[in-house]
Parts: C-alpha cells; sequence; structure tokens
C-alpha cells in the first residue's frame, strides 16, 4: 500500500493511502446511472460482483508525481450506452478526487468487466442461464 503525503505550510503532512483514494473513486462510480457495481476477481478468472461494502475494491490507483492514475473495472447494466457511461464516471471521479482531495488526477481508465442484465429479482450474470430441456421419462 503506498501513501500519498501532502505537506501543509507549517502545520505538519497529511497521508493519504492509495486505499482511500480507490474507496472515493469507486463510490463516485456507483453513483453512474447504468453501474450495476465493481468487479473484482476471485481466484482464476472468476469475476466477483463487488457490493457497497468493498467501495474500494476493483479500483487499481498510482500515485505518480503529485497526480494519480485510476483504473476501475465496472460491471454495467444491459441496455446503457457504454462510451457515454465511462465518460460520465471519468468527469464524477475526477470530480470527486478533486474536491475532496485537491488531487490531479493524471488517467481515469475504464474497464468494463461484464453486462448484466435484470431478471425481474435484480441484475444477474451476463450469459442467461438455460433452462434445463426435460425429455419425456425424466420428473
Amino acid at each position: 500500500m503506498t501513501e500519498l503525503i501532502i505537506d501543509t505550510e507549517g502545520a505538519g503532512q497529511v497521508k493519504i493511502t492509495d486505499e482511500v483514494i480507490a474507496i472515493i473513486a469507486g463510490t463516485a462510480a456507483l453513483e453512474i446511472e447504468g453501474v450495476a457495481g465493481m468487479a473484482g476477481k476471485l481466484s482464476g478468472d472468476i469475476a466477483q460482483i463487488l457490493g457497497r461494502h468493498n467501495l474500494g475494491k476493483g479500483v487499481i490507483v498510482e500515485v505518480a508525481g503529485g497526480g494519480v492514475k485510476v483504473t476501475l473495472n465496472i460491471l454495467a447494466k444491459f441496455g446503457y450506452k457504454l462510451q457515454e457511461m465511462s465518460e460520465a464516471i471519468q468527469r464524477r471521479v475526477e470530480t470527486a478526487i478533486d474536491n475532496m482531495l485537491g488531487l490531479n488526477t493524471q488517467e481515469i481508465n475504464i474497464n468494463i468487466s461484464g453486462v448484466l442484465y435484470y431478471d425481474g429479482d435484480g441484475y444477474g450474470n451476463s450469459a442467461k442461464p438455460q433452462k434445463k430441456k426435460r425429455r419425456y421419462n425424466e420428473p
């Protein structure tokens, strides 16, 4: 975990961890219409939907030269324009980081890791489950 250290004028230092920046970026992204959640990785290539308890997960932060580079792994809701949604995420994350931390964002990269559909009970997997076909002799 890296820290960004900000010197205040004679009053000491403020240390901000990359986890704090990730939480701010993740929270800002979730405010955008069309974002179903953040995507994280478990073992292998199994994607995990991360709810609001893990707001910094699915976000990679690099602190470089007084600014930050942020990469967000997003799960989108089906039916939204991904380009417009991504641009809105970038604007919102940049504004949140600037307003809360006063930091320059050098890059905000969006990875759309999946598209979720609404099945009546909520947003589910990116592929609709197939019903098993019954044979005549099966109950």
